[in-house]
């Protein structure tokens, strides 16, 4: 038979930091163009603040994810639609831009029309209150959420390496 000669490919470090990146515009959904502005934000704050933590708070606080962190929806791609469909209220306002960026302090309400749907009597009656994490506050009885804190590196838990994503953007 034919012996194969298998050689140890390297990965380079560009293509490191892309796999990186890319893992990362994966899990929250983020288009190249609008992580790309993301990025050029936080370099401008180098120096401020740690890094990663910036990124993080960047992409935790997108009304999608915020919505997604609740658990109304199992995954990132359902809370960008149903945000998008516009079942929402921020601090009072019809909202239907799943990429706006929420502080500490907005409100985050289901609109009165939606709360009568069974899909979000279903979503709502499936929360549990240990998964969400310490940075959303969330009462179930009227179904508003608010952002109490900063999302940390820590507490969100992800699995990429940022340095490397953030030297890949800043070439």
């Amino acid at each position: 038979g034919i012996v194969s000669k298998r050689r140890m490919v390297r990965t380079s470090e560009y293509g490191r930091e892309l796999k990186e990146s890319q893992k990362i515009k994966k899990t929250y959904g983020i288009q190249d163009k609008e992580f790309k502005k993301i990025i050029q934000k936080i370099l401008k704050k180098r120096g401020k603040e740690d890094i990663s933590n910036l990124l993080i708070k960047n992409i935790e606080k997108k009304l999608s994810n915020v919505i997604f962190r609740i658990g109304i929806s199992k995954s990132r791609r359902g809370a960008k639609q149903i945000t998008s469909h516009g079942h929402f209220l921020l601090n009072g306002k019809a909202v239907n831009i799943p990429s706006i960026n929420i502080k500490i302090g907005d409100k985050i309400e289901l609109k009165e029309k939606s709360k009568k749907s069974s899909y979000f009597k279903n979503s709502v009656a499936l929360i549990k209150k240990e998964d969400i994490p310490s940075w959303i506050s969330f009462k179930k009885e009227n179904f508003s959420a608010k952002v109490v804190k900063e999302p940390t590196v820590k507490e969100v838990g992800i699995k990429v390496d940022i340095p490397l994503i953030l030297s890949f953007y800043s070439r």
